[in-house]
């Protein structure tokens, strides 16, 4: 047991750790008893929800900090470790980095009939769950783009930089998988799905594509017209930009589909609220609300043009374990450094 967490500690060592800690801290409710949650997602987007929980439960002051991934990641791992007080529940985008954490013993099961109607996919041991439905998409300026041009899969997006290498130089852009837990799990999640990862790269790299670090930068950046096109953005970010000059596509040839991971800290102080507070978000009442914020999104209909069978859910299970292999992901990371320059790279 000592050598597994040894060589988990080992291969956590060598992820980047941002320097800063959370980036907003809001509170819901006036109660007597304490509740802290831990959360990648932006709390502009889940508001509505935390609102509706706190009214549920009077007796709550609910603290929502919202972090970055790999900030969170190294927070909740230091508390497991050395067994302080943790968040009551942690909320994230990096699902690969929670898998992490469930594996290294950091998380305290549930079992109720809304956590076990999960699928299998959006549930690990009963002690990860998945909140939400979030498709990574191709989004594209309105303005600039006509929607019948846009590269609808990634063999299109290919051939549209081939063909015109001078249109797109330096205006596309995509997550900095070195500071983005979330740009990392994709990229990952495309080298083992994609034949065209490889060429796809080379083709960035050829119109000197942009490497940056958040969803509201990309977002903003492709609203102004800085980008034409941005790649594996996710699609909810992209609903909740009030940006009606960007579009977005889901990717023909497949399209990854995130659940945000929710976890229980093993020694949460608080964890029947947790308990309760999953149980919430897996409700009827919340998944509308998710959807409304465009949390949830039904992306295998005729509405959305996209066949189930491309549909690809980032599962919950240790197979994202690789995705934190030391040596996997030394090579990733300089492959990406390598397409990207110095915009990359630890």
């Amino acid at each position: 047991m000592m050598r597994a967490w040894q060589m988990l500690s080992l291969i956590a060592a060598l992820l980047p750790v941002s320097a800063a800690a959370q980036e907003a801290t809001v509170r819901y409710g006036s109660g007597p008893v304490p509740f802290l949650i831990r959360s990648t997602t932006d709390n502009s987007i889940i508001q509505p929800v935390m609102k509706r929980f706190a009214d549920l439960n009077p007796d709550l002051t609910i603290t929502y900090e919202q972090w970055g991934s790999n900030a969170l990641f190294a927070r909740s791992r230091a508390d497991c470790r050395d067994g302080s007080q943790p968040a009551d529940a942690v909320l994230s985008s990096a699902v690969q980095q929670m898998v992490w954490l469930v594996n290294a013993a950091c998380a305290q099961p549930h079992r109720s009939p809304a956590a076990l109607a999960l699928p299998p996919s959006r549930r690990w041991r009963d002690e990860l769950w998945g909140i939400t439905t979030e498709p990574a998409v191709i989004v594209y300026n309105k303005r600039l783009l006509d929607g019948a041009e846009v590269p609808r899969s990634r063999f299109a997006l290919l051939d549209a930089l081939r063909a015109e290498p001078g249109l797109y130089r330096g205006r596309i852009a995509t997550y900095d998988i070195a500071v983005s837990g979330l740009g990392y799990l994709f990229a990952f999640s495309d080298s083992l799905e994609a034949t065209t990862f490889g060429a796809l790269m080379e083709g960035f790299a050829r119109v000197d594509a942009v490497a940056t670090c958040c969803s509201a930068e990309i977002i903003s950046g492709v609203a102004e017209g800085r980008f034409l096109i941005a790649y594996n953005v996710l699609g909810s970010y992209v609903a909740n930009a009030s940006a009606p000059e960007v579009g977005l596509i889901l990717p023909e040839d497949y399209t990854l589909v995130l659940s945000r991971a929710y976890m229980i800290p093993r020694h949460a102080k608080h964890k029947k609220t947790a308990a309760d507070f999953l149980d919430f978000l897996l409700s009827t009442e919340a998944q509308d609300l998710l959807a409304q914020a465009g949390l949830v999104t039904q992306i295998a209909d005729a509405e959305s043009g996209l066949t189930a069978s491309a549909r690809r859910n980032i599962p919950l299970s240790p197979s994202l374990l690789v995705a934190l292999d030391a040596n996997r992901r030394a090579l990733l990371l300089k492959f990406w450094s390598d397409t990207f320059g110095q915009g990359a790279g630890p």
